[in-house]
């Protein structure tokens, strides 16, 4: 579900449709995964991301986002600030997305919780077209000796770089109780014009559905620790493709393990720890598709701080769910 090579959406004659960066820790950047998770942990938290997909390959993909995210008493529901940033091709291609998401929070029962989330965007693309070839300029003795057909728009004054700037609409909801969490987002629905040229290239609806469960193991005797599972599914849509995420995670005392397969694409490995104060977590990509691992795989790396806070309300339930 990852775009292959940015600049192919340009060099194609037909319009094209590019797909979302990814993250594999889903849950340690939650509005990324699903607007309607803002404040579902109540207090105040900071989630730093950083991921580095297929390093042996040239061009690769490097993805930043920063998050606030804290639940707010007056407005019955958690508001986040969400800043991302992905650089494709050696900076080729540059897509920073400014985000603002609120969720609205109610209380079903003792333990059942609704919320209900929306989220408006404002994208910003950059591309150099000094780095970009085509097809056109292909002669079949001499190489690229023709000027292409494939004119930019937006160029900024003095420079080689075009720019788009569009806004975005998401929305979602996610269900939880203490044993069990769903959520279901959609983003893109207004389905924007991206196109970078002077034709028409829209950003479809991407279609997030993710569920999981806890278990408590261990525990039964004296002095021996409880340990917590929690078995994991993620699918999602985007322009005719298909994927599934099926893994788990086992947390122990202050470490979490975590192991995912997406499917056709890669074995994903990870290992978080966590005190009252901060989460770092690790993530590793194998690949398993036909690119195989000597793309290097991919690298990401979490960071979270929780701040100070008011007491919550006396009917706040925060969300069980994995932190990585």
């Amino acid at each position: 579900m990852r775009y292959i090579f940015p600049f192919m959406i340009i060099l194609l004659n037909t319009p094209a449709i590019a797909q979302d960066p990814e993250f594999s820790q889903f849950y340690s950047n939650p509005i990324y995964l699903n607007p309607a998770m803002a404040g579902a942990n109540g207090c105040p938290e900071i989630h730093l991301n950083n991921r580095d997909q297929w390093m042996n390959i040239s061009g690769a993909y490097v993805t930043n986002s920063v998050t606030y995210d804290a639940y707010a008493p007056s407005l019955r529901g958690g508001l986040a600030f969400m800043i991302t940033n992905d650089m494709a091709g050696q900076n080729t291609l540059n897509w920073t997305t400014v985000n603002l998401a609120y969720a609205y929070h109610l209380q079903l029962s003792a333990n059942w919780k609704l919320q209900i989330g929306g989220q408006t965007s404002w994208n910003q693309k950059f591309l150099d077209w000094n780095k970009l070839s085509f097809g056109d300029q292909i002669h079949p003795k001499d190489g690229f000796v023709y000027r292409t057909n494939d004119l930019p728009s937006n160029l900024i004054k003095n420079s080689s770089w075009s720019t788009r700037g569009f806004f975005d609409v998401s929305a979602g909801f996610f269900i939880h109780n203490p044993k069990f969490y769903a959520g279901f987002a959609a983003k893109h629905l207004n389905e924007p014009n991206q196109s970078m040229t002077l034709r028409n290239s829209e950003l479809s609806a991407r279609y997030t559905f993710h569920a999981g469960f806890n278990y408590e193991i261990g525990g039964q005797s004296p002095g021996i620790q409880t340990a917590t599972v929690y078995p994991n599914f993620l699918y999602t849509y985007h322009s005719g493709a298909k994927q599934w995420n099926l893994g788990c995670y086992v947390h122990y005392r202050s470490v979490t393990f975590g192991a995912w397969v997406r499917e056709g694409d890669a074995f994903i490995l990870s290992m978080g720890v966590e005190t009252g104060v901060y989460k770092i977590g690790y993530s590793y990509d194998a690949t398993i598709s036909a690119l195989t691992n000597a793309s290097g795989g991919s690298h990401e790396i979490s960071l979270s701080f929780s701040l100070p806070c008011k007491e919550m309300p006396k009917l706040f339930r925060t969300v069980n769910c994995p932190s990585f």
